[in-house]
């Protein structure tokens, strides 16, 4: 009893060949055959190596060669067209005087009085600051006293030149010494208008110590109080004139051109965003600013009204389209590699890399220079997943692309 020991049981066949499948376990042998089950006896000896020679064929009939598949990629593509750019942002900025003044004296001294505070409302002519007038006044009145006496030299100097023109006239006198009191009296006379001039221009200097307004404005700043002493052309007070406003704004260094070239701008003040006004770019600084590396711009406000006042928070908006020629694409066409960028170009469902050259970006996409042609199709979806030539199937929808995903994960999750 002891002997027999090999159970053959028949249950299934391989699902390859249909031939018989054994299974071993311990000193029993199984063999699997569909809808069949047979147990058979056979002595130790015997059944040993016909389970094994058996279970070695068995292994060999299964050999089947895969097939080998042909590795096909979904991807989402764009076919690529050539148009204009539409360009468009918005800066905040500060409304500004087109033209505010820094006054100053044009005389060094002490300030005697101010007359304005900031805000002020002030008319040409209409006097701010006062500096202590004393000393000027005693320069002037030297300059008068030193006038006087060169007036009275003047008139010596003629009264002995007619004199001894009539000395010349009777032969009592040489024409040398006519001369020299022509000469004296000429003197005189120049030394006269040379302290006239003088005096003129310590008056003046006196005038000087009253600062008064050039233009009808408003006071927007004092840089100065009573008792400061100052020196001659120090800034005092600011002026700025009421008649134009404008918005001062900062643009990026890359796009200075194409802001310059836009006409059509927008601006809104945060405190009234529902009032928009047209604008027009007056100046664009050629130097970047060396704290904010930005382009101070002015937009000057034609149509401003009282409700726009100096200092308030204003919104630029900016809004213009280039000429044709240029291609956009999204950020995820882009594949870059050594640094070379490049993009997948589909043609006959066979992917092949296409270096370009990328001039820019327009908010969430990039500008093509070159590289690319209208009409092509170019791959937005699955780039760094492609080799050159790799064939493709191109989804139509988003769903598509969705399903394409999940089967690849989950034949990935099998393997």
């Amino acid at each position: 009893m002891q002997d027999q020991v090999l159970l053959i049981v028949v249950s299934g066949a391989c699902s390859c060949c249909g031939r018989l499948r054994i299974l071993w376990f311990r000193n029993v042998y199984r063999i699997v055959k569909e809808s069949a089950v047979l147990t058979l006896k056979i002595p130790r000896q015997i059944g040993l190596p016909l389970a094994v020679a058996v279970t070695a064929l068995s292994l060999m009939a299964c050999h089947k060669p895969v097939e080998k598949k042909e590795d096909v990629r979904p991807v989402r593509v764009m076919v690529v067209s050539s148009g204009g750019v539409e360009h468009s942002a918005e800066f905040s900025g500060e409304v500004k005087p087109r033209i505010e003044s820094r006054l100053g004296f044009r005389v060094p001294g002490k300030i005697l009085a101010r007359k304005v505070d900031v805000g002020t409302q002030v008319k040409r002519g209409q006097v701010l600051l006062q500096l202590d007038p004393v000393d000027l006044q005693l320069a002037q009145s030297q300059a008068r006293a030193g006038l006087t006496a060169a007036e009275s030299n003047r008139d010596l100097a003629k009264a002995e030149k007619a004199r001894f023109q009539e000395l010349y006239n009777n032969k009592f006198v040489s024409k040398a010494i006519l001369d020299a009191k022509d000469t004296a009296f000429q003197a005189a006379q120049a030394n006269v208008e040379q302290l006239q001039a003088a005096l003129k221009g310590q008056g003046n200097q006196a005038s000087y110590t009253t600062l008064v307004s050039d233009v009808d404005g408003v006071v927007t700043a004092l840089d100065a109080e009573v008792g400061q002493v100052v020196a001659a052309g120090t800034p005092v007070v600011r002026v700025a004139q009421a008649s134009e406003k404008e918005v001062q704004i900062g643009l990026p260094e890359d796009r200075v051109d194409v802001f310059r070239a836009i006409s059509d701008v927008q601006v809104r003040l945060w405190a009234d965003p529902k009032n928009l006004m047209s604008g027009k770019i007056r100046e664009i600084s050629p130097v970047a600013d060396p704290a904010t590396r930005t382009y101070s711009a002015r937009i000057s406000l034609p149509q401003a009204g009282a409700q726009v006042k100096w200092g308030m928070t204003a919104y630029v908006s900016f809004v213009g389209k280039s000429q044709g020629g240029v291609i956009k694409l999204p950020l995820s066409a882009l594949f870059q590699e050594k640094n070379i960028t490049s993009v997948w170009v589909v043609d006959k469902d066979v992917v092949q890399l296409i270096p370009v050259k990328v001039a820019g970006v327009s908010g969430n996409d990039l500008l093509i220079a070159s590289g690319l042609q209208a009409g092509q199709k170019v791959v937005t979806a699955g780039v760094h997943v492609l080799k050159p030539g790799q064939k493709v199937k191109i989804l139509e929808n988003e769903g598509d692309l969705a399903a394409a995903t999940a089967g690849a994960a989950s034949a990935g999750a099998a393997k």
